[in-house]
């Protein structure tokens, strides 16, 4: 079974592109959805967030919601606004974002080696976010949301990708938040033999962005293994949806942290505790930190510098070293007390895209007692974790610009 290859993806033409396409379902709240389709009847978020399509207050989860995704996909095939192609393509697939620049290759990659560790992980899954991507494959008997994974750098995959982008791409659109999407489709057998060559000789790729896409894409793929024993191994369910970048064009940005409470600590002995551990600085602005080791911390009215006193910080452990780790480890858990970040409602994230001043919004309005703001993890430390097997904290990064939904959809047949 090979590692990649190319597939007939559905997706609409350069006429519908930007209709269509839509910020991720998970990076946008139900009532940013709402807002955001005000005029758009074939965005995609009617099929990934369907539950604006049904009366406000609906629970996320319910089978209704689901049907009505199901539904929304059927009528945007219909109407002729996405297609599926005539033969199996590889697509290439471009972000710009200011002076960023991403370039990638859009295909289905096999469950059987991310179940052999080939395809590296670095998260664990919440259940209740997986159950929901598994119900929404199902329903829609197509993986829409592309797994967003990097591969080590390799000058050929680079050079040839860079021949395809000299053409004119077959869909260029400017989304809403100023990133530019523009995707090829390479139909040439022999750059599709070629490519599926050089990924065959990686010996591994990673996952960047999404655990819960790619988790729920091979428990629906046992399960249709299951009710069908005779399902051949080139099943297209057996594969999954992405978008492979190479590490050295991705950018990680900072995942800061909100905690509700102080853990019954007024503000003066929670400031004397973190000075335990860190150095603390009162400042006048805004705090991003701009190295390792150094941390922004944001209560009610004032900003400080924290830095970590260097004995705290573990040189030889790819995992208690991150900035999420040390975080953690001295100052969120012994001092906040929570135990459980994937669990504990206590703690809320927000990804740096969103900037510093959202943490200060929501500190000051007392929805929040106290905010975090993070060095952004590196993809070194993220590939090094990933090679030994680790696990890094929850939401310890966060990759920005963001993939478009609806551009490629992968039918997968299992009905």
């Amino acid at each position: 079974m090979p590692l990649i290859k190319p597939f007939p993806g559905l997706r609409p033409d350069q006429a519908r592109a930007e209709e269509v396409a839509a910020p991720p379902y998970d990076v946008v709240t139900a009532r940013e959805a709402r807002s955001l389709v005000r005029g758009r009847p074939w965005s995609f978020l009617h099929v990934s967030r369907p539950e604006i399509d049904l009366p406000e207050g609906t629970d996320p989860y319910a089978a209704a919601v689901y049907a009505k995704g199901a539904e929304n996909l059927a009528r945007m095939r219909q109407a002729g606004v996405l297609t599926q192609d005539d033969k199996a393509c590889f697509y290439l697939y471009r972000l710009s974002a200011e002076s960023h620049v991403q370039t990638g290759l859009v295909t289905i990659t096999s469950l059987q080696a991310y179940a052999e560790g080939r395809v590296k992980r670095h998260e664990l899954t919440r259940p209740v976010k997986e159950d929901d991507r598994v119900r929404q494959i199902e329903a829609l008997d197509a993986q829409t949301g592309p797994v967003f994974l990097v591969h080590p750098a390799e000058p050929a995959v680079d050079a040839l990708l860079a021949e395809v982008a000299q053409t004119q791409a077959e869909i260029d659109i400017m989304a809403v938040d100023g990133v530019r999407h523009e995707l090829w489709v390479l139909r040439d057998e022999a750059r599709i033999s070629r490519l599926i060559e050089l990924f065959e000789s990686m010996p591994a790729l990673y996952v960047a962005d999404g655990h819960h896409r790619l988790a729920a894409a091979s428990r629906v793929a046992a399960a249709s293994q299951e009710r069908n024993p005779g399902l051949p191994e080139d099943a297209p369910s057996r594969y999954f949806l992405s978008v492979i970048f190479p590490h050295t064009q991705v950018q990680i940005l900072d995942y800061n942290r909100l905690v509700r409470d102080l853990n019954g600590l007024d503000t003066a002995e929670f400031v004397r505790r973190v000075a335990q551990h860190f150095s603390v600085e009162p400042c006048s602005a805004k705090v991003k930190p701009s190295t390792w080791g150094e941390f922004g911390m944001y209560l009610p009215g004032q900003w400080y510098r924290l830095r970590l006193d260097q004995k705290f910080i573990p040189r030889n452990d790819p995992i208690a070293s991150l900035e999420v780790s040390l975080l953690n480890n001295e100052l969120i858990l012994p001092i906040l007390g929570i135990e459980d970040q994937r669990r504990d409602d206590r703690i809320d994230f927000v990804g740096g895209g969103r900037g510093l001043d959202a943490l200060r919004q929501r500190v000051d309005s007392g929805e929040m007692a106290v905010a975090f703001a993070l060095y952004p993890t590196s993809m070194d430390a993220l590939m090094a974790v990933a090679d030994r097997g680790g696990i890094m904290p929850p939401k310890s990064t966060w990759f920005e610009p963001k993939l478009a939904d609806g551009l490629v959809s992968h039918l997968i047949g299992i009905r």
